[in-house]
C-alpha cells in the first residue's frame, strides 16, 4: 500500500494506461532512458566527488584518483554498450546472410522506383551519405523529388526534405506536375484547361497521403537540420532525408575566405554522415558542381571535380552525377536521355544508367517504363 502511495496511487496507475506508447518507437524510448541513466549516475558521482572534496584526510592525488574512478565507472559503464563481441557481430551476420542468401537478387534496401538503379545498390542501404551533384539545369532537384515521392507512396516510408533553394510552394508545384501529368509551365502560369484542373485536383488527393514533410528554412545548420529529423524519427519511421543543396547550408562558422568555406562544407558532410549513421536512414544530398567541368571535351562530371569541395568525396557511400549531352550538344539523337553516373559506390558496383526525361511533367522515368507508355 505504501509503494503504490509512493507512486501516485491506483488513480495515477490508470491514468497511465491512457499513454501507453507504440512498439514501433522502442528504441527511440530505450535511448531516451539509457541517456536519462547516464546522467542519474553521473549527478551521483558528482556528489559523492564533491564529498570526497571535503575529507581532509585524504591527499590530493588520493582525491583526485578516487574521482577519477568514480569518473571512470560511470563511462566505463555507458560505453560498455557500445562494444560488440565477434561472437554477437558473427550471429547477426549469420541471420542477414541466411536472409539474403534464401532470398537471391532480393532488393534489401529501400527501392527508388527506378528498376536499374534499385538493381545496382540493392536499394538505398539506411546509414549512407549518397551525394547527387552536377552542373545546373542538369534536374537535380526534379530527380530527387520524383524519388522521394516515389519512396513515399511505393514504400510507405516518410521523407523529411531540407528545401534550401526552393520554397515548399515551389516544390509541391512541381510533385503536383508530375503526379497529375499536367505541364509545369501552365501550372506556374495558370494557363489551365478544366481536364488539367480536374487532373490536378485528383493528384492533390493522392499527394495529401504521402508522408512527405518539407523543412524550406533557408541557410539551415547541420545541427538544427539534426534536431528536427531526430524529431521526424521519433513521430514515426523515417525512410529518407534529402537535403537540397548542400552548398547552401550553414556551418558552425563564418567563412572569410575561400578556404574556410571548403573547410566548412568539409564539415558539413561529415555532419550529414554522422546524421545518417546516427538515424540508421540513407541521407542524400545534392552538390552543385564548379564552372571547372565545362572547360573540357566531353563535359562529363568526374569525382575530380568533387574534389574541390572539400572532403564530399570521402564522405560519401555513393556519389551520383547526372549528365544531359542535349543540354550541350542540341543535335544529339539523345534529345531526352539523361545518364545517371554512379561513379562511386562503396559498397558495390558502378555504371551508367540511362533515363527519359519528360521535361514538361518535370519527371524521370526507367527507360523501359518509358518505353511501356
Amino acid at each position: 500500500r505504501e509503494e503504490l502511495d509512493a507512486v501516485g496511487g491506483s488513480s495515477y496507475l490508470a491514468e497511465l494506461t491512457n499513454y501507453v506508447p507504440t512498439a514501433s518507437h522502442a528504441a527511440s524510448y530505450a535511448e531516451i532512458v539509457a541517456q536519462a541513466a547516464v546522467r542519474r549516475r553521473l549527478i551521483k558521482a558528482g556528489g559523492d566527488i564533491t564529498e570526497l572534496a571535503f575529507n581532509e584526510e585524504l591527499t590530493v592525488p588520493q582525491l583526485l584518483g578516487q574521482s577519477e574512478a568514480e569518473l571512470f565507472s560511470v563511462s566505463d559503464a555507458s560505453l560498455k554498450q557500445d562494444l560488440s563481441s565477434m561472437e554477437d557481430i558473427l550471429n547477426d551476420s549469420f541471420e542477414r546472410l541466411d536472409e539474403l542468401y534464401k532470398n537471391k537478387g532480393a532488393i534489401r534496401g529501400i527501392r527508388t522506383g527506378y528498376r536499374d538503379l534499385d538493381n545496382k545498390t540493392a536499394g538505398l542501404q539506411r546509414s549512407d551519405l549518397i551525394i547527387l551533384a552536377a552542373r545546373p539545369a542538369m534536374g537535380k532537384t526534379t530527380f530527387v523529388t520524383n524519388l522521394a515521392y516515389n519512396i513515399a507512396t511505393i514504400e510507405k516510408k516518410s521523407v523529411l526534405f531540407f528545401s534550401l533553394e526552393m520554397s515548399k510552394e515551389q516544390l509541391v508545384d512541381r510533385m503536383l506536375a508530375d503526379a497529375a501529368g499536367v505541364d509545369s509551365w501552365n501550372i506556374r502560369t495558370g494557363n489551365l484547361s478544366d481536364e488539367d484542373f480536374a487532373k490536378l485536383a485528383d493528384a492533390m488527393g493522392e499527394m495529401a497521403e504521402a508522408p512527405i514533410f518539407i523543412d524550406d528554412t533557408p541557410g539551415v545548420s547541420v545541427l538544427e537540420m539534426r534536431t528536427k529529423a531526430r524529431r521526424a524519427a521519433h513521430d514515426g519511421e523515417l525512410g529518407l532525408i534529402v537535403i537540397d543543396y548542400l552548398q547552401l547550408m550553414q556551418g558552425s562558422g563564418s567563412a572569410k575566405s575561400s578556404a574556410n568555406r571548403v573547410q566548412e562544407v568539409s564539415e558539413i558532410s561529415r555532419g550529414l554522415k554522422l546524421l545518417a549513421r546516427e538515424l540508421n536512414v540513407p541521407v542524400i544530398a545534392l552538390s552543385q558542381l564548379s564552372r571547372s567541368v565545362e572547360s573540357r571535351d566531353p563535359k562529363i562530371p568526374q569525382l575530380a571535380d568533387l574534389r574541390e569541395s572539400g572532403s564530399i568525396e570521402q564522405d560519401a557511400d555513393i556519389v551520383m552525377f547526372l549528365y544531359r549531352e542535349a543540354y550541350y550538344n542540341p543535335e544529339t539523337e539523345r534529345e531526352n536521355i539523361t545518364d545517371l553516373i554512379l561513379a562511386k559506390h562503396r559498397h558495390g558496383p558502378v555504371g551508367t544508367i540511362e533515363l527519359y526525361f519528360h521535361p514538361e511533367r518535370l519527371r524521370f522515368m526507367s527507360l523501359d517504363r518509358k518505353h511501356g507508355e
